[in-house]
């Protein structure tokens, strides 16, 4: 059977903070069906694409997505339907050409996206393939090392802490499924430690406990006890990675902290610091997303000693990578679907990090559904790191339960290793 595309449809779901997202619906001419749910932001870069809200302030405060809904039933289901779901690379361009817009601000990247989604699972499942095997076109599958988010901050929690993300990555574990044990251990034992220390320990957004601290430092504190209370040895088992989300707390050109005012410079010796007390393997976002020079100077600095990764300064657009690559801004790139909007330019945006030798991040957003298509696409990009959040909440285990499936599948063919192994 030649399979082609008999219906599009979209319906307004809930994401993991109660704001509305689209959920996409891609049906074959066998009657097979996929679907795909897009993910929200809430610390965001200048340069995303847009995600396109209702406005209309009688429904979800105005964040509603009926018109993207509307987008993707009136303007892109008919264009799409009768085209085989095989192409990726002209389905998507076919619905950047029907934006006509640089962000996609017509359409909506919401609605442009969750098509992209759908239409790549619907065709791994006409092909009868696994997503990841699928998707999968460079060399070796590899099952990512988790960053996972267990002490949060900055715009993901209301507390104390200035800086958005702190870390557990278990770089020294010998599987994945081991590497989600020692991260999970960790997370309770650091639940724990806050508890002794008569700190509360509600989550933030995504999973990681949000305790008012006495300093971002305390933040690192606190995680290397866990480390060593649950069992594991410090930097070579388990280490850190940060992620500042430094242009959330960015003004007037300087870097205004709970407790101090830094300088692009100054900010630059604090993480120095760090990395000689704490074992941070990974920062991310540690200057502001217009902060280029700040950021080739840190990379120049420090960039042989620990992975520089850039979010917001890229928004995993190629051309912002690019000038990265040009200007020696960083040496890793976060890489969010839902920042650009469709599968392919995903693609494209890795194959410059790949050329560039740089490493890559699969990334999920702050807004989550129980969607594990970030799951699939981490194992099939191959870049051995992932962003999907603490141990704890719906939204961010489905991604990891997702990826033990995979391993289980992959068997003796299953890679995971220390992406910083020298």
């Amino acid at each position: 059977m030649e399979h082609k595309i008999t219906s599009i449809s979209a319906l307004e779901i809930l994401d993991s903070r109660g704001n509305p997202t689209l959920r996409v619906f891609v049906t074959l001419n066998n009657s097979m069906t996929a679907a795909a749910s897009v993910p929200s932001g809430a610390s965001t870069g200048e340069g995303e694409v847009v995600e396109l809200r209702d406005g209309d302030p009688e429904r979800y405060g105005g964040t509603g997505v009926l018109n993207a809904v509307k987008n993707v039933h009136e303007i892109i289901a008919p264009q799409l339907v009768g085209l085989a779901p095989f192409d990726q690379i002209a389905i998507d361009q076919l619905m950047i050409q029907l934006d006509g817009t640089p962000d996609k601000s017509n359409l909506g990247a919401n609605a442009i996206l969750g098509v992209s989604m759908a239409v790549a699972a619907a065709a791994a499942r006409a092909l009868e393939l696994p997503l990841y095997a699928y998707l999968h076109e460079f060399g070796t599958m590899r099952l990512p090392v988790p960053m996972m988010n267990i002490l949060n901050g900055g715009r993901h929690a209301d507390n104390s802490v200035d800086f958005q993300e702190f870390m557990v990555m278990p770089v020294g574990a010998p599987s994945f499924a081991e590497a989600l044990r020692y991260g999970a251990e960790t997370f309770h034992a650091l639940k724990s430690i806050l508890q002794r220390n008569g700190y509360a320990t509600g989550v933030g957004d995504e999973g990681g406990f949000a305790p008012n601290l006495k300093n971002n430092e305390e933040a690192c504190e606190l995680i290397m006890d866990a480390i060593e209370t649950a069992g594991f040895m410090l930097g070579s088992e388990v280490a850190i990675a940060i992620d500042p989300a430094a242009s959330s707390f960015h003004r007037d050109g300087v870097y205004q902290l709970d407790k101090s005012t830094q300088s692009s410079t100054e900010m630059m010796a604090l993480y120095a610091y760090w990395l000689k007390k704490y074992p941070i393997v990974s920062i991310e976002d540690g200057l502001a997303e217009n902060d280029w020079n700040g950021f080739a100077a840190l990379t120049a600095a420090l960039g042989d000693c620990v992975q520089l990764v850039g979010d917001d300064i890229y928004v995993t657009r190629s051309e912002f990578i690019t000038r990265g690559i040009q200007e020696k801004t960083s040496n890793a790139v976060l890489i969010k679907l839902n920042q650009i909007g469709t599968v392919t330019e995903t693609i494209e945006a890795i194959q410059l990090c790949r050329d560039a030798g740089w490493n890559y991040i699969i990334s999920h957003r702050s807004g989550e559904t129980e969607d594990t298509f970030l799951a699939d696409f981490a194992v099939a990009m191959g870049g051995g790191q992932i962003k999907t959040g603490s141990v704890c909440r719906g939204e961010r285990i489905a991604k990891y339960n997702r990826l033990l499936e995979i391993e289980a599948e992959l068997g003796e063919d299953a890679v995971f290793e220390n992406p910083f192994a020298k």
